[in-house]
């Protein structure tokens, strides 16, 4: 995209959808879920307010993802694209996969006699937090029809009846009936809440935002709109997450005797994807009016936020192997582990990766533009 053209509301959402991974990967060992690094004590809640997060943190993501895979086909034939995609995702995937994660395998295992030796030796190879690149790959790829009927013009009457929907009040958030139908009906063959690929209620969940994202980046008056009825789609947030954490801290064991486990489930998900959905819309109405700016702050963030987010598990788990041991409160753990953490993940990048032609390729960047005189 040209400087006239970019959507710098949808640079800083990227960068703070990311730093949003980072700051919930810090407080994992500490939530009592089964992260890889666990303290010995948790906080209920910690894991409170995580698992309210959790519900936009990778919609948000999924959904700019989707329009920048849009912007990133507009200049490319599908074969360019491909290639495009190959060198920015799977070669930082499949270096991540062989490099990076090796050692959060090693930690997680380091007290059972777990060497790197062995890791190597048994293919013992993981995606751990890089699933978000593997799956944005395939999604690219399986998409591009999608991807050409949207840059085609047979897409004119679809495009104009998408806008008109979100040009309704409750339009943009009217979608949420086919998201909340996808989730529920694939979580009846697919109920894990596992990200492999291969688990299609969470595929097919994020799919979702994904493509939703690719059809705004293509609607051009859907922005609008969405910049317009911004404060209602606040409200509906408002009123979603008062809903979301009513029944969150309900105690499910008086209703058993009047709805099944499977409704309450399907309940579940429902208050999780009206939250999910409704937060993002919000966002993306008002960091047009926030984060629309011209900056060179953010662009110096975006070139960076990719080799962040590739890194930044692997050093939260090697520190944390050793933080959890501290004879500590949890809230000064979780501050030392930040402290520690955010600055090595800089350095790394600053004297590392951002330098060189090697590393910047490894870690999905682009090369690094010669300075004219």
């Amino acid at each position: 995209m040209t400087s006239q053209t970019r959507r710098y509301d949808l640079d800083w959402l990227r960068v703070i959808a990311i730093l949003a991974v980072y700051i919930h990967h810090i407080g994992m060992p500490f939530n009592g879920d089964d992260f890889h690094i666990m303290n010995t004590e948790s906080s209920k809640v910690l894991d409170d307010i995580m698992v309210f997060f959790e519900q936009f943190r990778l919609p948000l993501l999924f959904l700019i993802s989707g329009t920048g895979t849009i912007f990133a086909f507009s200049k490319r034939t599908w074969i360019q694209f491909v290639k495009e995609r190959a060198i920015r995702l799977l070669i930082p995937l499949v270096f991540g996969v062989l490099f990076i994660v090796p050692p959060q395998t090693y930690f997680e295992h380091k007290n059972e006699g777990l060497s790197y030796r062995d890791i190597y030796t048994n293919f013992d190879f993981g995606v751990n937090h890089l699933w978000f690149i593997e799956n944005l790959f395939w999604m690219s790829l399986v998409l591009i029809p999608f991807i050409l009927f949207l840059k085609s013009s047979k897409s004119t009457i679809f495009i104009q009846l998408f806008q008109r929907l979100t040009a309704r009040k409750l339009g943009a958030f009217l979608l949420v009936i086919p998201l909340l139908l996808i989730l529920i009906i694939s979580k009846i063959y697919f109920p894990s809440d596992s990200k492999s690929l291969f688990n299609l209620s969470s595929t097919c969940y994020y799919g979702f935002f994904f493509m939703i994202g690719m059809v705004f980046a293509s609607a051009e008056l859907t922005w609008k709109h969405l910049k317009l009825y911004r404060k209602r789609n606040a409200i509906l947030f408002l009123a979603s997450t008062i809903l979301f954490y009513t029944y969150y801290l309900m105690p499910h064991e008086a209703l058993l005797p009047y709805f099944s486990e499977t409704v309450l489930w399907n309940l579940w998900y429902i208050v999780c994807g009206l939250v999910g959905w409704s937060f993002v819309i919000t966002l993306v109405g008002y960091g047009q009016i926030w984060l629309h700016k011209k900056s060179v702050l953010v662009q110096k963030l975006n070139e960076a936020i990719y080799p962040f987010y590739i890194l930044h598990q692997t050093v939260i788990i090697v520190f944390a192997y050793y933080i959890v041991q501290f004879d500590l409160s949890i809230s000064l753990k979780i501050i030392i582990l930040l402290l520690t953490s955010f600055p090595v993940i800089v350095l790394i990048y600053r004297f590392l990766i951002y330098p060189f032609a090697i590393p910047r390729m490894l870690f999905g960047m682009k090369k690094k533009q010669k300075k004219t005189r």
